[in-house]
């Protein structure tokens, strides 16, 4: 890569919370940035990114829509580096799960990839996460996770909505009743209701895991898309992404942040393995690109914990809050671990630790409106 192709770049998803900070740091390390949005009319969209430094001369916004291939090529002409960020994010309930998740993170990143590789891209940066590597139920929970380590997707198909499993369970008890006559109304009807409680409290924190779905088979349909193709890839796997927010709306995980504050007591059970300040990930991505040493994946937290580590830190950090108080291990099986993302630390980067991470996102809510 000569130095006046390389620095040019694409960013897809530009406008997000991870994206914003991406084009940010780039834009301070004099690349020039090719930056996606979803709409170029909404100023939500546009406005914070066209008020960082250097993008008067050095930021170009492309309106883009994952699923539509002319729309990515526009973006990804004329650079040597992408740096494929869009992806829908939620831990909330989802009610279309191939048009909200699984379209958009799966066919996106091969329409991404595919311009990457037919206009001569040098490298690929995927913004995968930590949601492709847990939940992984049958990793020993003596070893610690590793880049190693994938989500099991058949764990994550096999988590339906409860409904189902009410409905099942009634169509049982039903038929059941139907064959023993003996059996009062009564008792079936208290029957169900205990068993029904009892699927509730089994099944409480296990919501249908599209979001692990969706990056994991992302990041695996990218990996063969490269080996077939020739193409250089390499993926980052944020945690809990935390830190000072600039877009004007508020992102997944630091809404996850904020519901924490006002007492939420999910514990994120298939969810968290560690958390990580979204500078840190910006400057994680900008790494891998920047060695082409970098191969494969990448782990990127401050280190292995537990939700509930985080939130007893959080409560140290601020007593005037009401921070739920969660058991010691939140994440069954989980090891906790300081080296995690070791090949990022090889390459340089330093962690900021959680207490900063914590402090960092708590002044930005507050800056923002959204807690006083």
């Amino acid at each position: 890569m000569t130095e006046s192709t390389v620095k040019v770049v694409c960013v897809t998803g530009g406008s997000g919370y991870i994206g914003s900070w991406l084009v940010s740091l780039l834009l301070d390390r004099g690349y020039t940035v090719n930056a996606t949005v979803k709409d170029l009319k909404d100023e939500n969209e546009t406005k914070h990114l066209e008020a960082l430094e250097g993008a008067e001369t050095r930021l170009r916004l492309f309106q883009m829509d994952l699923l539509d291939y002319d729309s990515i090529a526009a973006a990804v002409s004329g650079v040597s580096g992408v740096f494929h960020v869009a992806s829908p994010c939620t831990v909330d309930e989802v009610h279309d799960p191939e048009q909200e998740l699984l379209a958009p993170a799966v066919k996106g990143t091969i329409n991404v990839l595919t311009a990457a590789k037919k206009l001569g891209v040098k490298r690929v940066v995927i913004t995968s996460s930590v949601s492709a590597i847990a939940p992984s139920p049958t990793w020993p929970s003596d070893i610690p996770k590793s880049e190693n380590c994938w989500t099991d997707v058949e764990y994550c198909e096999q988590n339906e909505p409860l409904r189902s499993d009410v409905e099942q369970k009634l169509g049982m008890k039903i038929l059941s009743c139907a064959v023993k006559v003996s059996v009062t109304l009564y008792q079936v009807y208290m029957k169900v209701c205990l068993d029904i409680l009892a699927l509730v409290a089994n099944r409480k924190g296990r919501q249908q895991l599209w979001y692990p779905l969706s990056k994991t088979l992302a990041e695996k349909a990218a990996w063969d898309f490269a080996k077939e193709k020739g193409l250089d890839i390499v993926a980052v796997h944020p945690g809990l992404v935390m830190g000072p927010i600039l877009p004007p709306t508020l992102n997944g995980s630091m809404r996850m942040v904020l519901r924490l504050i006002q007492g939420c007591t999910d514990s994120y059970e298939n969810y968290y393995i560690g958390s990580v300040h979204v500078k840190d990930v910006a400057l994680a991505h900008i790494l891998v690109y920047e060695n082409t040493t970098a191969t494969g994946r990448h782990i990127c937290v401050e280190a292995i914990t537990h939700y509930g580590d985080f939130a007893a830190k959080f409560a140290e950090l601020y007593p005037e809050y009401n921070i739920p108080r969660f058991p010691k291990d939140t994440q069954p099986g989980l090891l906790r671990f300081k080296n995690a993302s070791k090949k990022l630390m090889d390459l340089g980067l330093e962690f900021l630790p959680m207490e900063q991470i914590i402090k960092d996102s708590v002044e930005s809510l507050k800056s923002k409106g959204y807690i006083s």
